[in-house]
């Protein structure tokens, strides 16, 4: 490690260091989450990717047997219009352990990776535990999960952060990846994600 590099986790995201991997956002993962709001879980996913492909942050979408679990999630899908979603060739829980998508990962020359994915405690944490093993600097965006049970998604954090992944949010997310005001994106954050998710709804409305 250089002088200045000593602890990847006191560098900030930012739009230029890191990729977005999403995992598994598909109809019949949501029918099947019990352990919070699936509105509020889809809002953080979607507002991330919409965030992403204002600031140029390459996206990864992955999903596992869609045959059965249908088709990715149309609004997120639909953000990165003629992008391939990968079906994993290998029904893993491990999105990684997919040729191509891991080959799409490792396109984008990031080393920081904000992994979100359903169930919390299998795809994504098993996900998320892979990037880690390769030595990549992982983000698990916690509010943009969910699992079939209370116990199963908090359990599925706690190993993950065990593992040293570190949490954060949609709006912290979007935030680290703006960095500040002054970004030549940020008219656009505000009206089309800042002003309709969360605690900053009121931003940009008069």
């Amino acid at each position: 490690m250089t002088e200045n590099h000593k602890d990847w986790r006191l560098n900030l995201i930012s739009s230029a260091n890191s990729a977005l991997v999403l995992v598994d956002f598909q109809p019949s993962m949501f029918a099947g989450v019990a352990s919070g709001d699936k509105t509020i879980i889809l809002n953080a996913a979607h507002y991330a990717a919409k965030a992403a492909s204002i600031l140029g942050v390459p996206v990864v979408l992955s999903s596992i047997n869609p045959q059965w679990n249908g088709e990715f999630i149309a609004e997120i899908a639909g953000i990165f219009p003629g992008q391939e979603v990968f079906a994993r060739a290998v029904p893993s829980f491990d999105a990684f352990e997919d040729e191509k998508t891991w080959g799409a990962f490792l396109k984008t020359g990031r080393r920081k990776i904000v992994v979100a994915g359903l169930w919390t405690s299998m795809c994504f944490t098993y996900t998320a535990l892979h990037a880690l093993n390769e030595g990549y600097e992982v983000y698990g965006l916690m509010d943009a999960a969910g699992d079939s049970t209370p116990d199963a998604h908090r359990y599925g954090i706690e190993r993950m952060l065990q593992a040293g992944v570190v949490p954060t949010t949609v709006e912290s997310l979007v935030s680290e990846w703006m960095h500040d005001w002054g970004n030549p994106k940020s008219g656009e954050l505000i009206g089309e994600v800042y002003s309709r998710y969360g605690a900053m709804l009121g931003l940009g409305k008069t």
